[in-house]
């Protein structure tokens, strides 16, 4: 099964709102935050509106807000509402486009799975997706440019990296790996 990109940032809008509980943002904060399409948030904001999940303000000091506490938003309810078609397989609509008719075991196997992936996303809420443990507001924090660092390796891997970069010989490596 796969979620549409429409269900997906459905999610994370409301993961990014959920995250920052007292502020309004704005469409254009959080589309800079994903990567995603100010467009495309607009139809998505519009209608978690019409759900009465979100709040949306318009004017100077205008954006969008929860309207519901965290622990009051279902992920199968957003999901069902989100995604056109949850059947797995063209059969699940028509008992007639499953060439093996009744013989057919895969259909019921593919049902309960489906079953249990909603029984399970009906368990979640919002809030078991942003804490307590979860991440912060700080993961949307915009990622370094230049030079990747990574600081769990030492300073020496770092230099011996750079040195097999240029083409130079490392005396840790064979040699073998050399391209001049």
């Amino acid at each position: 099964m796969r979620l549409t990109r429409y269900t997906d940032y459905t999610l994370r809008v409301l993961m990014y709102l959920a995250l920052h509980p007292e502020e309004t943002v704005t469409v254009a904060e959080v589309a800079a935050a994903y990567g995603i399409s100010d467009a495309h948030l607009n139809k998505i904001v519009r209608s978690l509106g019409l759900a009465g999940e979100i709040e949306t303000l318009r004017g100077r000091q205008g954006g969008i807000r929860l309207r519901k506490p965290p622990s009051a938003i279902n992920l199968a309810t957003v999901v069902q509402r989100t995604e056109p078609d949850m059947d797995l397989v063209p059969c699940f609509a028509s008992r007639s486009a499953c060439v093996l008719g009744r013989c057919c075991l895969l259909q019921g196997a593919l049902r309960r799975a489906g079953e249990a992936f909603l029984k399970e996303l009906g368990r979640t809420t919002l809030a078991d997706l942003i804490g307590p443990g979860g991440p912060g507001p700080e993961i949307f924090r915009p990622p370094m440019r230049g030079r990747w660092v990574d600081s769990r390796r030492s300073p020496a891997v770092g230099r011996r990296r750079s040195r097999q970069a240029k083409g130079g010989v490392d005396k840790h490596s064979s040699g073998l790996n050399r391209s001049r």
